[in-house]
């Protein structure tokens, strides 16, 4: 991941990243800041986010719970990405004016009002900051619907990388070199090929 070569990536960062292309969010030369430093979420958005290519390409500063002035370097997000585990932690003064923000952030917090008792919220007041942000991803139905996308697209590429020999239209588990069915009915399990 770190490298730029082929890689399962996180699942979360994953889907924050086809969310961004999704909605044709620019990222090119753009500030972006990433509140929490899991190694699930902030690291690696961190670093995919930093690297050449769309989506990317940004300038990102990493914040965590030992960062001085962290609304200060908030407020000149571009785009802010927080996932920091505090229920409502970035507030309306802390977000840039049009700046996208993408909480990741999934918390549970008592709501009387509710059958259950309780809410969840994201780390992002939402009601105040959703008025002056230029996007703004809600929780829940935000971020993890797509990291749920990033799993099954994992899923989906490992499933093609182990089974490849299956749709490449090359004939790998036969024996036969001259091979040319079309449809490539390939036992994988017994490496005959069914079509001969």
């Amino acid at each position: 991941m770190v490298s730029g070569e082929p890689a399962y990536l996180p699942a979360t960062p994953f889907g924050i990243l086809k969310l961004l292309e999704y909605y044709k969010i620019e990222t090119v030369g753009k500030n972006c800041v990433v509140v929490g430093r899991s190694n699930i979420v902030g690291t690696p958005v961190s670093i995919l986010l930093s690297r050449k290519g769309y989506p990317g390409d940004c300038t990102v500063t990493l914040c965590h719970s030992k960062t001085a002035n962290m609304a200060e370097i908030c407020r000149k997000a571009d785009i802010l990405i927080v996932a920091i585990g505090k229920p409502n932690f970035i507030t309306a003064d802390m977000v840039k004016p049009g700046a996208v923000v993408i909480d990741v952030g999934t918390n549970r917090v008592e709501a009387p009002e509710k059958p259950s008792g309780f809410k969840l919220v994201g780390d992002v007041d939402y009601d105040e900051v959703s008025k002056i942000a230029g996007w703004i991803s809600p929780v829940p139905g935000g971020v993890g619907p797509m990291t749920i996308t990033g799993l099954l697209l994992n899923t989906m590429t490992a499933y093609k990388n182990k089974y490849r020999h299956l749709t490449d239209g090359d004939c790998d588990n036969c024996d036969n070199d001259e091979c040319d069915c079309e449809d490539k009915h390939c036992d994988h399990h017994g490496h005959n090929c069914n079509s001969h």
